[in-house]
Order: C-alpha cells, then sequence, then structure tokens
C-alpha cells in the first residue's frame, strides 16, 4: 500500500487529481445534505447534463471549457429553481427536461463538429489526465470560494433546509439563500466533471449525504460523517483506479457504494440494538 502511495504521488497528475477531487468531494457532500434533505437530490444530475452540452458547444467553438460551461450551468441552476417554484412543471419534472434537452443539445453538437473523440468521452466518464494546471488554479479557487460560502452562511443554510416556511417567518430570506445553494451546486458539479465525468458526478453529491443519514441524528453529525466519508472514498477509489489501471470516476463510486451498504447494515444493527 506504502509503494502504491509513493508511485502516486510520484506523478504530477495524481497529484493534481487528489487536490481538486479532495476539494470536490467535499463540497459535494457538504451541498448533498441540503440537496436530499430538500429532496431536490437529482438537481446534481441535472446540471452535470447542462454542462456536457456546454462543454460540447465550447469544443466545438474552440474556447476554454470552463469559460463556457461555468456561466451556462449557473445560469441552468437559477432556471431550475426558478421553473420549480414559479410554474406547474415541478421538481423532478423541471430536472428531466432541462437536462435531457441539454444532453440531446450536446451530442448533436458534438455529431457535426469534432465527432465523440477522446476529450467528449472524457468528460462523458472522466479523465484525471484532461486536468491542466490551468484547470487545478480555477478550481481549488472555486471550491474555496463555495466551502468559504457555506461555513460563512452555515446557520442560515440549516434554517433553510429543514424549515424553511418557519426560516421565512423569522425574517430570513429563504430565497437568497436557495439560489445560493444552487449556485453552489452548479460551481461544484462543473469542476467535478472533468475528473467524474457528467454521468457520474452527481454521486458525490447524494452518496455521501445518504451514507452519512444511515448513521447519523442529528445535522451537525451528518455534515462532519459526509464529509469525512466523501474524502476518504474519494482518495481510496483513486488508489484503487491508480493500482489496478481502472476509470478513476467509476472507482469512487463503487467504493461510495460500498461505504453506504457498509453504514446501512451497521445502522440497522445499531437501531435493533437501541
Amino acid at each position: 500500500m506504502l509503494d502504491i502511495l509513493v508511485q502516486m504521488f510520484s506523478y504530477g497528475f495524481m497529484v493534481r487529481a487528489i487536490i481538486v477531487g479532495v476539494l470536490v468531494a467535499l463540497c459535494a457532500a457538504l451541498l448533498g445534505i441540503t440537496l436530499v434533505l430538500k429532496r431536490y437530490s437529482m438537481i446534481g444530475d441535472g446540471l452535470s447534463h447542462v454542462g456536457f452540452g456546454a462543454l460540447c458547444v465550447a469544443l466545438a467553438m474552440n474556447v476554454a471549457p470552463l469559460a463556457v460551461s461555468v456561466p451556462v450551468v449557473v445560469v441552468a441552476a437559477f432556471l431550475l429553481l426558478r421553473i420549480s417554484e414559479n410554474s406547474k412543471i415541478k421538481g423532478d419534472a423541471a430536472i428531466a427536461l432541462i437536462s435531457s434537452a441539454s444532453l440531446a443539445i450536446g451530442v448533436l453538437v458534438t455529431s457535426v463538429t469534432t465527432g465523440l473523440n477522446s476529450d467528449v468521452n472524457g468528460y462523458m466518464f472522466g479523465s484525471i489526465l484532461a486536468m491542466s494546471d490551468a484547470d487545478v488554479i480555477v478550481s481549488i479557487v472555486l471550491s474555496v470560494f463555495v466551502l468559504t460560502l457555506y461555513a460563512v452562511f452555515y446557520n442560515k443554510i440549516f434554517a433553510v433546509t429543514f424549515d424553511e416556511s418557519f426560516a421565512r417567518a423569522t425574517g430570513t430570506r429563504t430565497g437568497v439563500y436557495n439560489t445560493m445553494i444552487a449556485l453552489l451546486t452548479a460551481i461544484t458539479i462543473v469542476i467535478g466533471m472533468r475528473m467524474m465525468g457528467a454521468m457520474l458526478i452527481s454521486s458525490l453529491v447524494i452518496f455521501p449525504a445518504l451514507t452519512a443519514m444511515r448513521v447519523c441524528k442529528t445535522f451537525k453529525s451528518v455534515v462532519i460523517t459526509a464529509a469525512i466519508d466523501s474524502v476518504v472514498c474519494f482518495f481510496t477509489g483513486l488508489c484503487i483506479s491508480f493500482a489496478f489501471s481502472l476509470p478513476a470516476g467509476a472507482s469512487v463510486v463503487a467504493v461510495n457504494t460500498a461505504a453506504f451498504l457498509l453504514f446501512s447494515v451497521f445502522g440497522m444493527i445499531k437501531k435493533k440494538i437501541s
């Protein structure tokens, strides 16, 4: 195991993947708790499809992918929130509408321009080799921005998550904080797509939160457990990927799945004992 770690840290692309991946996993886990509790967890899947469409357009235009995908996904997050709140198209239906349309646009643009080349496949299923130094810098800056806002507005996010009506009655501007949550989720999805891929990035949002909820009962304990679980699962998945030459994104999801099953069994045992 020690030899594998030494080899991993000897490669620049692995160091970049670990730094960015840990930050993204942490951001996704924290935001995922709120999204799962508000029954809006599939927004990650929807926004990843929007990001894939934006990335395909960026590749066709030969411009920086992040420069196009970040603002497009942020706008999509706001649009999803507005559609769900102010129209007859609610929740999962709004997500399915926008995500399927975006995915179709991405495939059509790709088919008439570059075709399904390695770059497009990398964005669909993830590729740690595709991350440049510029991508790492942008990802670190955006991740720190997400974590800082989450820490600063932790109490407000807690209030909006558990009882939005009460929070609104006490003067909390719930619309502002819901919008902020959507913004932070959009940023996290975009910076994580490079490594996990559009098809798998939503797993980082959903799995850690659900895993922590198998054994934890308070919001704070769920936050701490989900954060630790997400980082440990990501690093373990990356080690497995490196050791056995497996796709990084799929390896991370497999480890998250195993952790969820393990915590579920432990939670059932704990419940029977108590």
